[in-house]
């Protein structure tokens, strides 16, 4: 049986693709390199990543999902052993949920002997609302047959509202049940730690890329590393990854 990781949120700019990277790189390092694919109609940013070997699928057709692409999507998944990780982009997050969810894609995919994993994204500041929104809606659209893991990102500000914490919220109080995993991206001091990872990403390297690269500095390495090892040690506690 294959975790089909899937990662939906329907605002633009939160970290989807990271999240994507992240757990490509974490699985590789389990030495169970998993299948990937990016789906993102206009922004392909997991693809970007060679060391990835993702693989880039067209499922949209105009503001439409094209059913014979997406045919071509449970292809690939069908006979995967290994994990298999898609990265979706925000202007094709209502098309693809609306036709995942009126296909039966969940339960399809547990009848294959799949587990459909729904990882999303809170983000703070002004996406807060609409991203907690984003995630209460998915749980609320996706059957039992799928479950969900929480990647809260405080890159543009602290997750919280009216004083409460993500996880003191009513979307997540309501929703507690189908969340296996709430995973904590770290706080990062912009001028070091926020920097590297910002000049590693969008270099589109991956942390071993980064580590071995003799043209970073010892000290860029060194926070690089300590990311990755605050990151995986997350991982390693979600039974569900």
């Amino acid at each position: 049986m294959a975790a089909i990781h899937m990662v939906l949120q329907g605002k633009g700019g939160v970290g989807k693709s990271l999240i994507a990277v992240i757990l490509a790189q974490y699985k590789s390092h389990q030495e169970k390199p998993p299948l990937c694919i990016d789906t993102d109609p206009v922004n392909a940013t997991f693809h970007g990543f060679k060391a990835l070997n993702v693989k880039r699928l067209h499922i949209m057709e105009g503001d439409e999902i094209n059913p014979r692409h997406f045919d071509s999507l449970i292809e690939l998944i069908a006979p995967a052993t290994a994990d298999v990780i898609i990265d979706n982009g925000a202007s094709s997050f209502v098309p693809l949920s609306h036709y995942l969810i009126s296909n039966q894609v969940p339960a399809l995919l547990q009848e294959m002997g799949h587990e459909l994993v729904v990882h999303t994204v809170i983000t703070g500041s002004q996406a807060l609302i609409d991203t907690v929104n984003g995630f209460a809606q998915l749980v609320s659209q996706f059957s039992a047959e799928s479950s969900f893991i929480v990647w809260l990102n405080p890159y543009w500000g602290a997750i919280e509202h009216e004083g409460k914490s993500f996880e003191h919220m009513k979307a997540y109080l309501n929703n507690k049940s189908r969340v296996a995993a709430i995973i904590n991206i770290p706080t990062l001091k912009e001028e070091t730690y926020g920097r590297d990872l910002a000049t590693m990403l969008q270099a589109h390297l991956t942390f071993d890329e980064a580590l071995a690269n003799p043209a970073l500095t010892i000290m860029t390495r060194q926070r690089l590393k300590i990311v990755k090892a605050q990151l995986f040690d997350q991982l390693n506690s979600a039974a569900v990854l």
